[in-house]
This record gives structure tokens, C-alpha cells and sequence, in this order.
């Protein structure tokens, strides 16, 4: 694996590039890049380990692990979508794309404004609120989690996000009112260290709240495919990417596992990464 870095406004972009077995010429496969939000490089090390015969392409996002971010406000889709742009043009060849989660949201924020350098996009649950029917209450409970941040700290924050995720079908009315479980059921510190860097729990409106223009991905020559969980699909993210789908005239794709079902292990989460792999390949050879 090679490592590398790439200077971005406000940031400085740490990607890596794991070289595939099959020789350069015609019969080559494009690279593939595997990217999430806030989730870093080493969240993909597993699935990586499932492409060793075409170019894996993976990065940091600005602020998370060992890319920096010093700009005075939280991160943005768009900027993401910028950096994602930077490193693939420092690769220097159009690429495949599995994007997840905020990853995902970021990936159609490029797509939307840049298509070119992206073949075809793999975009597995984007937490997209704005295509529920029930956004309000979504948003809701969203600005719960980043007030509880703001005010408990990563603990207590965190566990509110681990409850909202899990969250099976509409978010009712009342939802940011109730009371969640407590960090400690789930396993989490139940002090306040007074840090407010997180990544995640820092930038809650982020992603979620971001409006795509659907007008430019339905325009794209870029390949969309929707993405969701067969355990996860009543769920936020889940949701979320159904209802891009929905707007974009698609069907959604169905992959191994939940949301974190490429995860071999990374940051405590197992998933059916064997499984997910097998299905990527097969989309992505289907739409080559």
C-alpha cells in the first residue's frame, strides 16, 4: 500500500493506493475507491482486502484520523465532494466508486457537479433526510444528537446517535423528546472529557441535511446505483437512500449485511464483508 498526501483549501488530504495484481493494458479494470464519512481509510481495509486484482483508491476525509481540517466551520458536502474530486484527479484516471454512509451523500454532491472522473457510483445509505415524509421529525432528532453534544459530550451524544440509527421505520412526532438509553448500555463512557472534536457527532447536519440537485444526477452520464441493507432497509440511512432512488426514477439495490455490512472488524463492527464484496463486484461488473 502507498501512501500519500494532497493539499486541499483548509486541509491536507491523506489517501492510499493499493496497486492491483492485473498488469496495465487493455483488459485493465478501472480503479475502484471505497470512501465513507467521517468514516476514514481504515474502515475499508477488509473490503479492499476482497479487490487485490484492480486498483483500490482510499482516503481520509478532512478531519478525520490523519487528514486535517483548520477552516472555522464543520466540513461541508460540497467540500468533501471537492476533496474527493482532488484525490482522484491526483490518481489521474476515472474510477469506480463505492461510497457509504455520509460517503455516499458526498459522492452524489461530485457526481451532481463533476460526473466525469466517476464511472460508476455505488452510493450504499446516504442518511438523506430530505426525501422522507417524515424529514421534520427526522431533523428533529438530529439537532437532538448535536445538542447533546454541545451539552453531555461524546457519550451521551453517541448513544442517542446509536438509537436514532437503529431506528425501524417513520421517526414519530415525539421522538427528540423521548428518552434514549444511556451510554453505558452501550458500552460507552458515561463522563464528559469535554472534547468536542468528533468528526461525526460534530457535524450531525452535515450530511443529513444536505439538498441534492436532482435536476444534475438525473442529467449525469455517471451510473447511479442506490444501495441499502437487507437488515436495514426500514432504517434511517436505509431510507434515506430509497427515497434518492425514488426521486432519481431508480431501484434500489439490495447488498449483504446493515449498514456496516462491509466491516470486517473496523472499529468493532463485523458485517458480511465477504458476502458485500461479492455482490459490489457483481454490480459493478454489470454496469461496466
Amino acid at each position: 500500500m502507498q501512501s500519500h498526501t494532497v493539499d486541499a483549501p483548509n486541509a491536507t488530504l491523506h489517501y492510499d493506493i493499493r496497486p492491483g495484481d492485473t498488469p496495465p493494458g487493455n483488459n485493465r479494470q478501472r480503479p475502484l475507491m471505497l470512501i465513507g464519512s467521517p468514516m476514514a481509510a481504515a474502515g475499508f481495509t477488509t473490503l479492499a482486502g476482497h479487490f487485490t486484482d484492480r486498483t483500490v483508491i482510499t482516503y481520509d476525509p478532512r478531519g478525520s484520523e490523519r487528514s486535517t481540517h483548520t477552516g472555522d466551520t464543520p466540513p461541508t458536502a460540497t467540500e468533501h465532494a471537492s476533496d474527493i474530486r482532488r484525490v482522484i484527479e491526483t490518481v489521474g484516471e476515472p474510477v469506480d466508486l463505492f461510497a457509504s454512509s455520509g460517503g455516499a451523500v458526498n459522492a452524489l454532491a461530485l457526481i451532481a457537479e463533476h460526473p466525469s472522473p466517476v464511472h460508476t457510483l455505488v452510493a450504499h445509505e446516504p442518511p438523506t433526510l430530505e426525501v422522507l415524509p417524515d424529514r421534520a421529525q427526522a431533523e428533529a432528532a438530529t439537532r437532538a444528537i448535536a445538542e447533546t453534544y454541545a451539552r453531555e459530550g461524546f457519550g451521551a451524544a453517541m448513544a442517542r446517535f446509536i438509537a436514532l440509527v437503529g431506528w425501524e421505520g417513520p421517526v414519530p412526532d415525539d421522538y427528540a423528546d423521548q428518552p434514549t438509553p444511556g451510554p453505558a448500555a452501550f458500552g460507552l463512557p458515561t463522563a464528559d472529557d469535554g472534547s468536542r472534536d468528533d468528526p461525526l457527532l460534530g457535524n450531525m447536519t452535515g450530511a443529513t441535511f444536505f439538498e441534492h440537485d436532482y435536476d444534475a444526477l438525473r442529467a449525469t452520464d455517471t451510473t447511479i446505483v442506490m444501495a441499502v441493507g437487507e437488515t436495514s432497509r426500514d432504517q434511517l440511512p436505509a431510507r434515506g437512500a430509497a427515497g434518492v432512488a425514488d426521486r432519481l426514477g431508480l431501484e434500489v439495490v439490495v447488498f449483504p449485511g446493515d449498514h456496516s455490512g462491509f466491516l470486517g472488524g473496523e472499529y468493532g463492527q463485523t458485517g458480511k464483508p465477504a458476502a458485500f464484496a461479492a455482490r459490489l463486484r457483481e454490480v459493478l461488473a454489470s454496469n461496466a
